[in-house]
């Protein structure tokens, strides 16, 4: 195991959680009592870490809502504050470039943000990601078959040998390529006949399912389909937007705890 996956195993096991917040903050959606704040996404952020944290077993900021609008020093302030609270950080930025590209892209999510995990798309092979992996002590989570409608369009093509795109990829992700350990696979809720055949393929590889909550996946068919395995179940939208109002943060902790009994109800 490395340092991600224990930490990880840790906070799932002494909290009870397999839920993860997505921390997606559009700044047009953040309640007016805090947008008028000098650092509004990160006194937002701050706000539901503080009412979240207990509940959650990591956090996934996505690295798009803060660069899009300059916020990246906010980014990098919320991560310092999850990681103080002793909560790991999955930063999803779905990288995926040439391998001296993707060079500069570790650096820049391990070193410059501290990320504990980060999300990478595969499809253009494995060296465009193996600089990521030399990161031994964090978790790389490689898209396998996304929660998207069309994601269908190219990962689940029949290859010469029989097997869908998704599927080839989950074996080489739980077969040569995991050389050291430290890849996961993201896998969408809102497939989870999928979800099975992708659990038989790679045995107790740990999942991050993200669409639960707004995007809609089913929490009952997630935990059967994805049984014998560690899975990290994320919401966003239903638990940022909870209230647009003064108590934005104790409406997104009522929906946490919601979802996190839910969760524990289908093991």
């Amino acid at each position: 195991m490395n340092a991600f996956f224990d930490q990880f195993n840790a906070q799932q096991h002494n909290l009870d959680t397999a839920l993860c917040v997505g921390l997606d903050p559009d700044i047009n959606r953040l309640p007016a009592c805090i947008r008028n704040s000098d650092k509004p996404i990160f006194e937002f952020n701050k706000a539901i870490v503080d009412a979240t944290s207990d509940l959650v077993c990591c956090y996934k900021p996505q690295i798009a809502y803060y660069a899009s609008c300059g916020a990246e020093a906010e980014l990098e302030m919320t991560i310092a504050y999850i990681k103080d609270k002793g909560v790991p950080v999955l930063l999803d930025a779905k990288r995926g470039d040439i391998g001296s590209t993707a060079e500069h892209y570790a650096r820049e999510l391990f070193d410059r943000y501290g990320a504990d995990a980060i999300t990478v798309n595969p499809y253009m092979g494995f060296d465009s990601f193996e600089p990521y992996l030399a990161y031994e002590d964090k978790a790389v989570f490689l898209l396998c078959r996304t929660s998207n409608p069309g994601g269908a369009d190219l990962q689940n093509l029949r290859l010469e040998n029989g097997k869908a795109l998704y599927e080839q990829v989950a074996e080489l992700a739980a077969g040569e390529w995991n050389r050291n350990g430290n890849i996961g696979l993201v896998v969408g809720a809102t497939n989870p006949d999928e979800l099975a055949r992708i659990r038989e393929i790679t045995g107790d590889m740990t999942f991050l399912v993200p669409g639960i909550g707004a995007q809609g996946g089913d929490i009952a068919a997630v935990m059967a389909a994805g049984q014998g395995g560690h899975m990290i179940l994320s919401s966003s939208r239903a638990v940022l937007y909870a209230s647009a109002d003064t108590d934005f943060a104790a409406a997104a902790r009522t929906v946490a705890e919601a979802t996190v009994r839910e969760i524990n109800e289908q093991k």
